[in-house]
């Protein structure tokens, strides 16, 4: 069995038809992007990218090294340089996202990072005249508290209980005492396990909100790799995209674009999200909510505050941090505060790309590439014996559970499951019975093919009994494979969007990540398997 092995996304059954396009560079997609990712379509995204605004890029930097030390994360050699790199104007950055879930979320957070590690490592092959540093763009302003309060863990669930509100970034860790100590139980008194509990509590107890924490333990993992973590609920990055933030106050100017972009792509995709005649939410302590126009007044949804005209550009000019972009214009404010090139998302974040180039256009914001990250199944020497044992390939799970059980017995049937050479029997009986029926009795046609049918009915039961026998026979095997099944397809689902890091951290402590950046490779566009 292969250490590393990898399968057309078309075969894993779990991405959508506009992805599998997108990867497969069908033209239907070419007015939604700036090109189809390759090493080569960068040359065009760097000269786009020539005349990023110099002052922005001193902004950056500096806010950056700011971020950093308000959360006491030490910066490494490698990311220092890569933030002190950003005011040059040779240097382009490669982004990814995410939100703050709880000791990291599902295993995808990883690969996504790792996708930029590497993407950026190949940049600098390819273009050795620029440099390119790698973000983790922290979706801090985001206020769905329940998507990232939890982990999944060994078939059951950490939570963290918390019932504040507004932003999680600015959200104190206080209760996550209480999940790390449960966390600790279940991983038990290993050396590994006791790495990674240090970087979480350390993260959780020494820093004083979600986002500071999050920092810390993303560092912990990547500092080495050179990784920039940004934060951008700043007010001086903030400042930089006002101008943006106030024709959409004030004109809606993004909302007819986006919606016209979003018709014409549903022509033969979906679109994935829906843009706002305003999509900024009114940011304080406690409170992130919606804003809408009520006439001669914005309005922040669910509470008394209100602007006139007037009232709220002052506030946009002096308050900033206040004005948080939603979904929709979040892609646009991280493109004018990073001189990015590259957006590496999972195929839900790509889909509402797609929904957003003619607005970049307008705005005069160039579009960076859109690239899917890396996808990993991950499975131990342990799991790879149970395949063995069972004389499957791990390339061989990704189905529906019956369905694998169905064609697994099939395969190893003793005779024909299907019966077929019965069929085939049949077919030639009964036409020789029309053709005597024809020249004897046509009325006798009827009962001929009843009784054709009758006969086939029988052959198909009997092919059910016949497989359901083999079942039982094949009980042990059967048992056996659902339990690799679900090991590795936990619930059914993808691993990635389901385990967390920590239970596979406890067993291989750092080389987890360092195998990770050795064997994922974010422009082979096939989903990767990874024997540990």
């Amino acid at each position: 069995m292969k250490e590393v092995e990898c399968i057309p996304y078309q075969q894993t059954g779990y991405f959508s038809q506009l992805i599998l396009d997108y990867l497969n560079q069908e033209s239907t997609l070419k007015p939604f992007i700036s090109d189809f990712p390759s090493l080569e379509a960068f040359k065009d995204r760097i000269a786009a990218r020539q005349t990023f605004n110099s002052a922005h890029r001193t902004v950056l930097a500096s806010d950056l090294i700011a971020q950093y030390r308000a959360a006491g994360v030490d910066l490494s050699i490698a990311t220092e340089s890569n933030i002190q790199s950003l005011k040059e104007a040779q240097t382009f950055t490669v982004t990814t996202g995410h939100q703050l879930n709880i000791l990291t979320g599902p295993l995808y957070f990883l690969y996504k990072i790792v996708s930029t590690l590497n993407l950026a490592k190949q940049l600098r092959e390819a273009y050795p005249k620029q440099s390119f540093v790698p973000v983790y763009w922290m979706a801090s302003e985001d206020h769905d508290f329940e998507e990232i309060s939890f982990i999944n863990l060994f078939g059951g669930r950490l939570s963290w209980a918390n019932d504040l509100k507004g932003a999680v970034g600015a959200m104190p860790t206080f209760g996550m005492g209480k999940v790390l100590d449960d966390l600790e139980i279940h991983l038990g008194p290993g050396k590994k396990a006791k790495e990674i509990l240090r970087i979480f509590r350390t993260g959780y107890h020494d820093r004083d909100n979600l986002s500071d924490a999050t920092r810390y333990i993303v560092n912990a993992l990547f500092a080495d790799e050179g990784l920039v973590i940004i934060d951008a609920n700043r007010k001086a990055l903030k400042e930089i995209a006002a101008p943006h933030f106030e024709k959409d106050l004030m004109q809606s100017a993004m909302h007819p674009i986006v919606e016209a972009q979003s018709a014409k792509l549903e022509k033969d995709y979906f679109s994935q999200v829906h843009p706002r005649e305003i999509n900024l939410f009114y940011l304080k302590p406690g409170l992130r909510e919606r804003i809408e126009r009520n006439g001669n007044r914005w309005q922040v949804l669910n509470s008394t505050i209100s602007f006139s005209s007037a009232e709220l550009k002052a506030e946009l000019k002096d308050f900033p941090e206040r004005f948080s972009p939603n979904v929709v214009l979040r892609p646009l404010y991280q493109e004018l505060i990073l001189p990015n090139l590259a957006y590496i998302g999972g195929g839900g974040e790509l889909a509402y790309w797609f929904q957003l180039k003619d607005m970049f256009d307008a705005q005069e914001v160039p579009f960076p590439l859109v690239m899917l990250r890396n996808s990993a199944l991950l499975y131990s020497e342990k799991w790879a014996n149970r395949l063995n044992d069972l004389e499957l390939e791990p390339k061989a799970l990704f189905q529906k559970l019956e369905s694998l059980k169905s064609s697994y017995i099939k395969e190893r049937f003793p005779e024909d499951a299907e019966l077929k050479v019965f069929d085939d029997q049949l077919e030639v009986m009964f036409n020789d019975l029309e053709h005597i029926a024809n020249l004897t009795d046509r009325s006798m046609l009827g009962a001929v093919n009843a009784q054709r049918q009758k006969q086939l009915r029988g052959i198909a039961n009997l092919r059910k009994k016949l497989i359901r026998a083999e079942k039982r026979r094949t009980k042990e095997n059967m048992e056996k494979l659902e339990r690799v099944y679900y090991a590795l397809f936990p619930k059914g689902s993808l691993q990635e969007r389901h385990d967390n890091l920590s239970q596979y951290y406890a067993d291989y402590g750092s080389d987890l990540i360092e195998l990770l950046v050795d064997k994922l490779d974010p422009l082979d566009f096939r989903f990767t398997l990874i024997r540990l």
